[in-house]
């Protein structure tokens, strides 16, 4: 493996392991929420989660295809029973973490010539950053009408 398919796979298994702790954090989140009857939320960090996975699953076939091992651990632990608005600062924090690595990595894939790599972390950075648009809609929203915000997000 050459110094720059060595670094490209190591920037890949970074965002493995970011994508890992995301999923982790969101499964974690959807089952306390319903749980507590917030269904509604619940769904939301649900399908969060799973389109995470898909990056997760995107990530580990091109290191594959690179000739790495992907990585099967998180780069953090999952934070549990946090109030929402508190479980939303969490989100939001991930999602910025995300975008800033995948806008460095993708700028170092294309100095190490792999731009099918840029490509893939170009996407994803297109859904984190569509993810941290929601987010940052919700803390809004919590951050505005409180509790009768969050009324609105019980059931199904």
């Amino acid at each position: 493996m050459s110094k720059d398919t060595k670094k490209v796979v190591d920037l890949l298994n970074q965002a493995r392991a970011g994508e890992l702790s995301a999923i982790l954090q969101y499964m974690v989140q959807h089952y306390e929420l319903a749980n507590d009857d917030y269904g509604k939320l619940a769904k939301v960090l649900k399908a969060t989660a799973i389109a995470e996975m898909k990056h997760a699953e995107t990530l580990g076939e091109r290191i594959l295809f690179l000739g790495g091992t992907p990585t099967t651990k998180p780069d953090g632990e999952a934070k549990k029973n946090q109030k929402i608005a508190d479980k939303i600062a969490t989100d939001i924090a991930l999602e910025e973490q995300a975008i800033v690595l995948y806008n460095e990595a993708a700028v170092a894939c294309a100095e190490a010539r792999d731009h099918v790599s840029k490509d893939i972390f170009e996407k994803l950075l297109s859904d984190e950053d569509a993810h941290l648009d929601m987010f940052i809609n919700i803390k809004d929203h919590i951050d505005q009408l409180g509790d009768q915000y969050l009324a609105t997000l019980t059931g199904d």
